[in-house]
């Protein structure tokens, strides 16, 4: 198998719920939100599981804004400087990449394109999304490995290959399978 490892990047090497939250709380203190606003805005918001056009459809329409394009632009120039990496994942990727791993991220084909291989080699799917990143890697011939979060994974699913709570025990999975070869 190539050293090929495809992360996703929302809540897996970023924390976006939490990119989200503050977003939310800047978003009801601007617009003079009432107090349960935050709590439907992150509820509504599924976790960045639903389309954007129509979260934004619904916010516009629930606190009465005038536009679900400028609402949304507004969130799409915002959420880069809330959005952080931490110390730790960006050291873990770096010894990946370190030890002649090719790092990228979703949309498997395209992504491995982009670097240079082809998906046939094999690889490796890292997300915390159970269908999205963990299916759609096997789908497309990778080995997987989920970040949990902390959650339990659906029982309606074929497993992962592997189950780490975070990037960085994922970064060490790939490491110790290289070590293996």
């Amino acid at each position: 198998m190539q050293r090929l490892a495809l992360f996703d990047l929302d809540n897996t090497l970023v924390d976006r719920s939490e990119a989200f939250r503050l977003w939310a709380v800047e978003f009801c203190a601007d617009h003079g939100l009432p107090g349960d606003a935050l709590a439907w805005l992150i509820a509504s918001d599924q976790d960045g599981s639903v389309p954007r056009d129509w979260f934004f459809g619904e916010v516009t329409a629930r606190f009465g804004l005038a536009s679900v394009d400028t609402a949304w632009g507004q969130y799409r120039r915002r959420m880069p400087e809330l959005v952080s990496c931490p110390d730790e994942v960006l050291e873990a990727l770096t010894l990946l990449r370190g030890d002649g791993w090719t790092v990228g991220r979703e949309i498997f084909e395209a992504a491995a394109h982009g670097c240079g291989l082809d998906l046939r080699a094999g690889g490796w799917a890292i997300g915390d999304n159970p269908v999205l990143d963990v299916e759609g890697g096997r789908a497309a011939g990778l080995s997987t490995a989920w970040v949990s979060r902390g959650k339990d994974w659906p029982a309606e699913l074929a497993p992962p290959d592997r189950t780490v709570p975070d990037v960085v025990a994922a970064v060490q999975v790939l490491r110790d399978e290289d070590a293996g070869r």
